[in-house]
């Protein structure tokens, strides 16, 4: 099977160093595999969409010497790869889990989870939710007369499985968060299912992707598992943090790429600080990502997030 991985940004800002950087190692690994490389625009959260950003996306990308063989610009035999243009997907996927007993709809709101909680400290969806709709009648919970949102049975124990670079991993998902939110009472899919159903459709073998999602992976390996479909490799690199030690973001003097390019910089001076951040390259060299392929190894990535000096 040929090896087939993918960036999938979120046009809610620029591309910043640190998501260059991800998408960077993210084609290096399937270029060095001779695989195929796919891009796709998740864009579900509307209110943050940025306008233009999308297209800015691409453009960054494209100057910095990254390529793919499917996508929002390109097409292909797996599209749309743009996520609004695929909520049906989403909702069949809702259907099927339905149907075979691991989803329900959920009337509480987020103040009713957070009332009803018994945890001590809320976790990345909130409270812990504590099962409120799971067995109860549906008919008499839709006289609240709102619509429902979808969540899907979280099994009891650890969910485990081994990251390509974290090593061995094991989250217990109905500890931490309970049965989690599949789609939004609005109708619109959630993060986990959307990007599950995603990766599957498009025969993803491969996601490296920024280590502060590596807690979203055992909610995506349920939904993998709750539909029968063949989940991927799963491979999460350290964050760049910005000169202060937090997240990379204009507040701490981030700039995007497109206002290095704007500045004249030259797009291997990028790649090379991209690539010696990674441990691909020495401080100061240029290079562009096609030099970088027989480079890639990636026991020569950092474990520990890096910081950028200088934004």
């Amino acid at each position: 099977m040929k090896a087939r991985g993918r960036y999938a940004p979120t046009p809610s800002g620029d591309l910043h160093l640190g998501n260059a950087r991800t998408a960077l190692l993210a084609w290096l690994s399937i270029r060095a595999q001779g695989g195929e490389f796919v891009l796709r625009m998740e864009d579900l959260d509307k209110p943050r969409e940025q306008p233009g950003a999308a297209a800015r996306i691409l453009d960054s990308l494209r100057w910095l010497g990254l390529d793919w063989d499917e996508g929002p610009d390109v097409g292909g035999p797996h599209g749309s790869y743009v996520q609004s243009e695929r909520s049906g997907l989403y909702d069949d996927a809702v259907t099927t889990l339905v149907a075979v007993g691991k989803a329900f709809p959920c009337w509480c709101s987020r103040a009713e989870v957070a009332a009803a909680s018994r945890a001590p400290h809320a976790g990345e969806e909130g409270p812990r939710y504590p099962g409120t709709c799971r067995t109860a009648d549906p008919g008499a919970m839709a006289l609240r007369g709102r619509p429902p949102s979808m969540r899907v049975r979280a099994p009891e124990g650890p969910i485990r499985f081994v990251d390509r670079l974290q090593g061995p991993q094991a989250f217990d998902v109905d500890a931490l968060t309970g049965d989690f939110v599949i789609r939004r009472a609005d109708g619109v899919a959630s993060y986990q299912l959307a990007v599950a159903v995603d990766d599957a459709a498009m025969g993803i073998t491969e996601v490296l992707r920024g280590d502060d999602l590596l807690s979203s992976t055992p909610r995506q390996l349920i939904v993998y598992e709750a539909l029968s479909l063949v989940a991927p490799s799963f491979f999460h690199v350290p964050l760049v943090l910005g000169p202060d030690g937090g997240r990379l973001a204009k507040r701490n003097g981030a700039r995007s790429i497109g206002e290095l390019r704007e500045a004249g910089e030259d797009p291997k001076a990028i790649c090379g600080l991209l690539a010696a951040l990674s441990g691909l390259a020495e401080p100061g060299e240029r290079v562009s990502p096609r030099e970088l392929i027989a480079r890639w190894d990636p026991e020569r990535l950092p474990r520990e997030p890096v910081r950028l000096v200088g934004g």
